[in-house]
């Protein structure tokens, strides 16, 4: 899997910080134009384009990078709701990607999420053919 490196922009000019200060100081309406065309941002992306506009602003270098959350075994042993040595051993037969870092395992949150999510669906085809163990570690009971 490919990753793509963090890009790094240098800080504005001092001018054209002042004047994207100016513009932005009490700005309520934030318009982004993709080759002419107006998009509305959702709040979580147009929150980010601010914060990194006000950076520039204050005359400030910017690094921007994406970040896909990493867990510790132990973590996404607590999220699945499973032991830790339960986590290490798929992790050992493949059942569920890991990453090293040094000797460290990490797992990515989404595949975590992945795993419950077809735990859940394995669930509910047992349920509907009747096969269910009626006692879930996960305790939900007829959704």
């Amino acid at each position: 899997m490919a990753l793509i490196a963090p890009r790094v922009a240098p800080a504005l000019p001092a001018d054209d910080a002042l004047a994207l200060q100016r513009a932005l100081d009490g700005a309520t309406d934030i318009t982004v134009f993709v080759d002419g065309t107006v998009h509305r941002l959702p709040p979580q992306a147009r929150d980010a384009v601010v914060d990194l506009l006000a950076r520039f602003s204050r005359g400030e270098a910017v690094t921007v990078s994406s970040v896909e959350e990493m867990l510790t075994t132990s973590q996404a042993a607590e999220l699945a709701g499973i032991s830790h040595t339960y986590l290490r051993n798929m992790t050992d037969r493949g059942e569920i990607p890991v990453e090293y870092r040094g000797t460290h395992r990490r797992i990515r949150l989404a595949a975590i999420m992945g795993w419950l999510e077809g735990q859940k669906k394995k669930q509910a085809a047992a349920d509907a053919a009747g096969t269910s163990d009626g006692g879930t570690s996960d305790g939900e009971t007829g959704k």
